[in-house]
């Protein structure tokens, strides 16, 4: 294996650009290819903990950043039928007085685009577009990846960043066996200035309800609304951010929420519905020149706001094992193994275990909902389980 190693991402989202970049930053040969005929990312927000945003900052996307982020004054939570509210975290300021970086709201779009704009600029042609893998085959001190269209190209080791659905951690294990979680979600944005002015423009809000949780933020500078709305229901099991419903049905699996809930839901554009899946923790995430990096190995709920922050981890300390240890690729691998499954792990499964919370059957009597708020939302249980996952740094961890 020579010193310096070609590498070749399968997937240009957000995990496999932060990679790129951190590879390319590293002074690493870096090719990025992408499914899509276009370089996008679907519509919807992304939020970015303190954890993330110090990795996005370390790569030198401050300023990017800054032009498009939103940064949320506070988090509040409002019951689903009377809209009580209750303040309950401080974010803004004091999470920067806190954790060194602020916690920021996004629109996945944008932030896409900042990173491959930061890859374009180390490498013009680094990125290919219509690029689907087909099948990968290691023979020697080479992988082959072959693409549906044909094509074929060599590399010393290949990064899986695609998906949950990864081709690539089907070719290195076989195909998953997930597991119906028994809940749908729904996204989609919203311009602000249809919404009433009762839908904060400064918070990020949660909406508790017994049988379904609503979530929405402002991002890309707080123009749009991002919506995300769960719920308790087993007739819907397609695993797929890309499949549109309709605004009636959507409006049906929160029929008798409170009227901001309702307009939210009423403006919608095009609201898209995916089935939320379970998954138990990989054995092992590399074989022989490959290795996989964030939904492609640990996909995880969204209930706990960090599976793109989780991706943006693995992408920078993978790049930092590979820098440490280019001559040596296996002992990277299992460097950067050992450095992320105990804390991706902790992550998917926390994220499972908020599922508890989120729809808590609780709310549905009057007598007992100041109870479940004070047990479960009040900011002490906050920073019980948030901050092990803010105050980690990324950037110094020990490869």
């Amino acid at each position: 294996m020579t010193a310096v190693p070609n590498i070749v991402i399968i997937g240009g989202g957000i995990g496999g650009l932060t990679a790129a970049l951190a590879l390319l930053r590293q002074g690493l040969d870096v090719d990025v290819y992408e499914q899509s005929d276009e370089l996008r990312e679907v519509g919807a927000g992304v939020q970015m903990g303190p954890n993330g945003t110090r990795v996005l900052h370390a790569l030198g996307l401050k300023d990017a950043l800054e032009r498009i982020q939103f940064a949320p004054s506070h988090r509040e939570i409002r019951l689903w039928n009377t809209g009580e509210t209750w303040n309950w975290f401080e974010l803004g300021a004091a999470a920067v007085e806190r954790h060194g970086t602020p916690h920021l709201m996004l629109h996945r779009r944008d932030l896409h685009d900042i990173l491959a704009d930061a890859v374009r600029s180390l490498k013009p042609d680094g990125l290919h577009l219509g690029k689907r893998c087909a099948a990968i085959t290691q023979t020697g001190d080479q992988v082959e990846v072959r693409f549906a269209d044909g094509e074929t190209v060599s590399a010393a080791i290949v990064i899986g960043a695609d998906g949950i659905h990864s081709n690539v951690r089907a070719s290195l294990f076989g195909l998953d066996a997930p597991e119906f979680t028994g809940c749908v979600a729904w996204r989609g944005l919203v311009p602000f200035d249809r919404l009433p002015a009762s839908v904060s423009r400064a918070s990020g809000t949660n909406w508790l309800g017994p049988h379904g949780h609503v979530l929405h933020y402002p991002v890309r500078r707080g123009e749009l609304l991002n919506f995300v709305g769960m719920v308790e229901r087993d007739d819907w099991r397609v695993e797929s951010w890309t499949v549109a419903g309709t605004t009636e049905e959507l409006a049906n699996d929160f029929r008798g929420w409170h009227a901001d809930v309702q307009a939210i839901i009423e403006n919608l554009d095009l609201p898209y519905k995916w089935a939320l899946m379970v998954r138990p923790p990989m054995a092992r995430w590399s074989e022989g020149h490959v290795t996989l990096v964030g939904d492609a190995c640990h996909p995880t709920l969204p209930f706990l706001g960090q599976g793109a922050v989780m991706a943006i981890e693995d992408g920078y300390v993978l790049a930092a094992c590979l820098t440490k240890y280019a001559s040596d690729y296996a002992t990277g691998f299992a460097r950067y193994e050992d450095a992320r499954k105990e804390r991706t792990a902790a992550v998917v499964r926390k994220a499972a275990e908020n599922r508890t919370s989120v729809f808590n059957h609780k709310l549905a009597e009057r007598d007992t909902i100041a109870l479940s708020v004070a047990q479960e939302w009040q900011q002490e249980r906050v920073r019980e389980r948030m901050e092990w996952l803010y105050t980690y740094d990324a950037t110094a961890v020990e490869v």
